[in-house]
């Protein structure tokens, strides 16, 4: 079992390095098709597109790797049971989508600009749904080389798509661009599940049977999911609302839309992903972490459990540490060379060393599924999200312009850790 999660991680940090730094040349290239404006109105809708993300797998991803990881279950069931009713859910959700956009847009986001690409959002969501259930079941059975591949192929499409077709989109317009920017997230799921397919054994055949809907086990799939979503979906309202709370508050106080925008464009478009790309390594260790953890927890191996937190605790931090001291001395270099600009420096030199409990973060999250805790998680994020939401509202009032937001982030992430931290160290 111990080499079977070093070997996981290995290929899962290999595979997050070459997507993250796929990510980054995407970045890149979107940055320069559609300008820092272009970025901002993108970072607007982000959010929405995030939280509908959470709702449209209810995150049965993770109960399906869960269930699959402590065996004693038809497996192409487990997975393939759940598909005719979520596609169901996820045409109801693209349905409610349609419905929202004009609200979304001129009532919450403030800016008209904005409907055409919060309507593409629905189109993406069933083959977001897909892939992410397919890759549930590798990570199930520990077999992370395909969730590799599939995902460096994703990016490939992703980046090839942005390179070639977002600047003859931006000859009509840039509205006409951002619509594009969400739509190929539906070409590159679409080939990110044909990927997954060639992986599955071909000696397991499939038949029209393994897709009818079971109740018991959907209902042992959803008393896992449940509480997993409820802390993401959590997070993602949190994050829904960030935006239309900011641009409510700061309207009135006086700052243009252009200010907001430009601002939150260079926050989420510049500052928090350099930020995060130290995480492709917590995200690695967190997908392999799982169905070890679970599996040695339900087995009552505690000290092994505990030996292996300690590690990928441990593991985050080594990757975090230099990565923060190079942001904290050097943001203007890694701006210039990422993104052509040296706007957000400042943003990046305050709040990186926050981003050391934000590596870790992670991890522990996955360890508290693991463990049967899925619900002191949610609660946790939830306190952490009402906790950065008042925050946000009330330090905006303050007339300190995008910092409002910096601070509510940082007091976040401080919570939510030094909380999942603190269950943890008290189950073991």
């Amino acid at each position: 079992m111990k080499s079977k999660f070093i070997k996981s991680t290995i290929i899962l940090i290999i595979g997050g390095l070459i997507t993250k730094i796929l990510g980054m040349v995407i970045k890149i290239a979107l940055t320069r098709a559609i300008s820092a404006y272009g970025i901002g109105l993108y970072s607007l809708i982000l959010p929405t597109f995030n939280l509908f993300i959470t709702i449209c797998s209810l995150g049965l991803p993770i109960a399906i790797s869960k269930l699959i990881s402590e065996g004693g279950r038809n497996n192409r069931r487990v997975v393939l049971s759940v598909i005719p009713i979520m596609l169901i859910f996820n045409i109801v959700l693209i349905i409610f989508i349609v419905m929202m956009a004009p609200i979304l847009s001129n009532y919450f986001l403030n800016n008209e600009e904005l409907y055409f690409p919060i309507m593409a959002i629905g189109i993406t969501l069933p083959f977001i749904f897909i892939s992410s259930i397919i890759k549930g079941y590798f990570f199930g059975k520990e077999q992370m080389v395909p969730v590799m591949v599939a995902n460096v192929v994703e990016q490939l499409v992703r980046l090839l798509l942005t390179i070639f077709l977002i600047p003859e989109l931006m000859i009509y317009s840039l509205v006409v661009a951002i619509v594009g920017v969400v739509l190929i997230n539906t070409v590159s799921e679409f080939s990110s599940i044909i990927v997954l397919l060639l992986f599955v054994p071909k000696h397991k055949k499939i038949t029209i049977h393994d897709f009818k809907y079971d109740r018991y086990l959907f209902s042992d799939l959803l008393s896992i999911s449940i509480p997993t979503t409820g802390s993401r979906l959590i997070g993602s309202v949190s994050y829904f609302l960030e935006p239309i709370i900011l641009t409510f508050v700061l309207i009135n106080c006086g700052y243009s839309n252009s200010y907001i925008t430009n601002n939150y464009g260079i926050i989420n478009g510049y500052v928090y992903p350099l930020l995060l790309l130290p995480s492709f390594f917590t995200l690695a260790i967190s997908s392999a972490l799982l169905p070890v953890i679970s599996n040695s927890y339900n087995k009552k191996r505690y000290s092994y459990t505990k030996n292996k937190i300690r590690q990928a605790i441990v593991f985050s931090l080594m990757i975090g540490i230099p990565c923060t001291i190079l942001f904290m001395t050097i943001p203007d270099f890694f701006l210039k060379l990422i993104y052509n600009t040296n706007k957000g420096s400042l943003f990046i030199r305050i709040i990186a060393p926050f981003f050391l409990l934000f590596y870790i973060q992670g991890p522990l999250t996955t360890c508290m599924q693991a463990m049967n805790m899925a619900r002191e998680a949610m609660n946790g994020t939830l306190i952490g999200a009402l906790i950065k939401t008042v925050l946000l509202f009330f330090l905006s009032y303050l007339h300190i312009g995008i910092w409002g937001l910096l601070i509510a982030n940082i007091v976040n992430i401080i919570f939510v850790t030094v909380h999942h931290f603190y269950y943890v160290y008290k189950r073991l």
